[in-house]
């Protein structure tokens, strides 16, 4: 049973912003108080992820739960056909996108709105962080370096007994 008319209904949905939503803003927020620089929206990359960090290269999508199927989110009652072909559909899109970043050598993480709540979010925070310093390291990681820890000290030293 709809009960708005469906012009209110398509005004309500037109109002829905699909950039700088609350969880993003979060996210974003988050970062650049810990030093990170990014970019938003960047177009020039498959399904133009919200958040851009080029030097670590890793491109975060912030999803919203309804909109992207995440979970048991509750279909409408109305047109509901529409609703589940239409989410499906951002499904195999993000899917699509995400795979051709990774194949482009992009790490990609979602952050889903429900793990933005506040009894979640620290949690969710710190994992993008911890993602970040993994795609950072392992960018500039050495490959000796792994193999030869005993030169990260001073060399061995040899004491004469004598003195």
């Amino acid at each position: 049973m709809e009960t708005v008319s469906s012009n209110k209904r398509s005004a309500i949905m037109a109002a829905i912003r699909s950039k700088d939503t609350k969880p993003e803003l979060i996210v974003r927020r988050y970062l650049w108080k810990r030093g990170y620089r990014y970019r938003k929206n960047v177009r020039g990359l498959p399904g133009t992820p919200d958040i851009v960090l080029r030097k670590y290269r890793v491109a975060i999508f912030v999803h919203g739960c309804f909109w992207h199927g995440h979970g048991d989110t509750k279909m409408p009652s109305t047109n509901s056909e529409f609703w589940r072909d239409k989410i499906n559909r951002n499904k195999e899109r993000d899917n699509r996108a995400k795979q051709r970043l990774k194949e482009m050598g992009w790490n990609v993480m979602t952050v889903w709105e429900c793990q933005l709540r506040p009894a979640k979010r620290d949690a969710t925070l710190l994992e993008i962080e911890s993602l970040l310093n993994r795609s950072y390291l392992s960018q500039y990681r050495r490959p000796e370096a792994e193999e030869d820890y005993a030169m990260a000290a001073e060399p061995t030293m040899t004491y004469d007994k004598d003195i």
